[in-house]
């Protein structure tokens, strides 16, 4: 066994897990698994810059996150950063900061490579289930960009498109700088043109409608799995490897796209840091389900930081 930290820093979170790894086994313990919602990505889609809030946010996070890798004494520690931090200006800002910090360099990967680390740890360990039928669709709706995978064993295509619930929110939601509580007709119908125009171009080059399986990853999916179960609290357990059918899901982003950020604020699994995002992450999910047909989504909490610390091991 092999004790590995990895760190996935996205867009609106930034997350972390310690595991000790067997890749002969496939086995991966997990020791410490944490997020922090520092929304990296606020107002990138229009100004093109990380802000110096954001940036502060995410790095206090990172002091956290050294504690922590310290403690349980992680020999191996990978940093990935996906799309905001990918798409800015000033990305070398935030690299010198993680590496004054964790002392590594957060490697800005494509995303095709992220793509690749969200579809191992997704499926690696639903492979032998003989209840889900290959190939597999794994989409992990993140808050910048949305990656898309198809596979059996391995990947066989993948694409990475710029539709995320922050991004979305942001680009269509918000006026005045606040965001529309609740949004009007014409806002949604916007975000779902993008959806679909995105939709369009992963279809090019990734066969969406020959998967038996879909899969859905990040936090978007999982706060959906947790209202549809009712949860009192968030849950891991319980929304790991559940399953919503498209009517529920379908029910959900009506109720959540039509109620305001206090309605929204009282659902108990709800993270505060989602309250304004989850309306425009649960319409993608939506969209993408009615894209290829799926009756239902199999939800994942093993994502992209599985993907990374398969990768460190």
């Amino acid at each position: 066994m092999t004790r590995v930290a990895a760190v996935d820093c996205g867009t609106n979170s930034i997350r972390l897990l310690v595991a000790d790894a067997n890749p002969r086994t496939g086995e991966l313990l997990e020791l410490d698994r944490r997020m922090t919602i520092v929304r990296l990505g606020q107002g990138v889609d229009r100004t093109g810059r990380l802000a110096p809030e954001a940036l502060e946010r995410t790095f206090a996070a990172c002091r956290e996150y050294a504690d922590v890798i310290k403690e349980h004494g992680a020999e191996r520690l990978r940093f990935v950063a996906t799309s905001a931090s990918r798409d800015a200006e000033n990305r070398d800002e935030f690299v010198r900061g993680v590496m004054d910090v964790l002392g590594v360099e957060p490697e800005v990967i494509t995303g095709d490579q992220e793509a690749e680390f969200s579809f191992t740890g997704a499926t690696k360990e639903l492979t032998g289930r003989a209840d889900l039928v290959r190939p597999f669709l794994v989409v992990d709706i993140g808050g910048g960009s949305t990656e898309f995978v198809v596979g059996d064993d391995h990947v066989r295509a993948a694409r990475s498109v710029d539709v995320g619930c922050v991004r979305m929110t942001e680009r269509h939601l918000v006026r005045d700088g606040v965001v529309s509580d609740p949004p009007a007709e014409e806002q949604i119908a916007a975000i779902r043109a993008d959806v679909e125009a995105a939709l369009d171009l992963v279809e090019e080059t990734v066969p969406l409608r020959e998967a038996h399986t879909l899969v859905g990853l990040a936090g978007s999916v999982t706060t959906v799995s947790a209202i549809a179960q009712d949860l009192p609290e968030y849950d891991s357990a319980a929304i790991h490897h559940s399953r919503i059918s498209h009517d529920r899901v379908r029910e959900i982003t009506e109720r959540l796209l039509h109620s305001t950020h206090a309605e929204r604020a009282t659902i108990p699994s709800m993270h505060p840091g989602r309250v304004d995002v989850i309306g425009a992450g649960a319409l993608v999910l939506l969209a993408i389900m009615e894209r290829i047909g799926a009756r239902e989504v199999v939800v994942s909490e093993h994502d992209i930081l599985d993907g990374i610390a398969w990768s460190v091991a």
